[in-house]
């Protein structure tokens, strides 16, 4: 009988990363993401959390935002540029910036060339 693996990060629950404030989170990040967070976290999001139920998905354009403790367990609609993403935020996930989550290409699929076509045609996107 495997026990399920409880998740960290730099050592420390999610319980105890929830409780920290933001600038102190930050401590833990890598390099990059400390200085974003060091620089200010957006305010508005940070109101759009406090005021959301759980039901509707926050929707956001803000692909550069970092996922905070705060937000694990809550769901964002992330915009990719025609459309929204709906995404549930993970522990794993911390750390990472919101548009790493709602891809905004498609996905290349080669299709068959035509009669009369090239070769280089086959690297059309097969789907619309």
């Amino acid at each position: 009988m495997a026990l399920k693996k409880e998740f960290s990060f730099q050592g420390k629950s999610v319980e105890e990363l929830k409780e920290l404030s933001i600038e102190e989170f930050a401590k833990l990040c890598p390099s990059r993401t400390k200085r974003s967070l060091l620089r200010g976290f957006d305010k508005q999001l940070l109101k759009k959390m406090e005021k959301s139920d759980g039901k509707k998905p926050i929707k956001t354009h803000k692909r550069n935002t970092i996922v905070i403790p705060q937000m694990v367990g809550m769901t964002f609609a992330i915009h990719k540029g025609n459309s929204f993403e709906i995404t549930e935020i993970k522990p794993g996930m911390l750390g990472h910036y919101l548009g790493e989550f709602a891809l905004t290409r498609k996905r290349l699929l080669h299709g068959k060339a035509g009669i009369g076509a090239t070769r280089s045609s086959t690297a059309i996107s097969a789907r619309k």
